[in-house]
């Protein structure tokens, strides 16, 4: 039955301890799903600022793990160098044939976000349990305020 709200306000089709006909069940996310079209979670995501360090005492430094606003399966983001990230997974992926996407910015230059790469911008392969990112212009790799990625498997 369809969730229904009627001219008096009164909602119908909602009963205790259960999701009404034709929404997501937790069986469907975990591969039961029905119909052409599958259902592919987000596995991890994090939301960092690649300028401060984790306790958010002072500037970020390399080889130190950088504040993280907020994250799922995300243990932490290791700076590696300028712009040059390590996101680190709780629970490892299954395989590394998984999509990363994301987005960064600065409030003093455009930047983009370039994946499985180092600094030198050498391809990185990404590991079941961590994955190298870059930012910058297209000529400076630089540590951005607000970074956000994704992955999906």
């Amino acid at each position: 039955m369809p969730i229904a709200i009627n001219g008096t306000g009164t909602i119908t089709g909602i009963s205790a301890g259960g999701l009404p006909d034709g929404c997501i069940t937790p069986a469907e996310l975990s591969g039961a799903q029905t119909g052409s079209a599958p259902i592919y979670g987000v596995r991890a995501w994090v939301n960092f600022d690649g300028t401060r360090n984790e306790a958010d005492s002072g500037a970020s430094t390399d080889g130190a793990n950088v504040k993280i606003r907020g994250s799922g399966n995300v243990t932490s983001v290791l700076k590696n160098g300028a712009g040059d990230y390590t996101i680190s997974f709780t629970t490892a992926m299954a395989n590394i044939n998984y999509a990363v996407f994301g987005s960064c910015e600065n409030t003093t230059a455009f930047n983009v976000l370039k994946t499985f790469q180092n600094a030198a911008g050498t391809i990185v392969a990404p590991t079941t349990s961590a994955v190298r990112i870059v930012t910058g212009n297209s000529t400076t790799n630089q540590d951005p305020t607000y970074v956000s990625v994704g992955i999906i498997q």
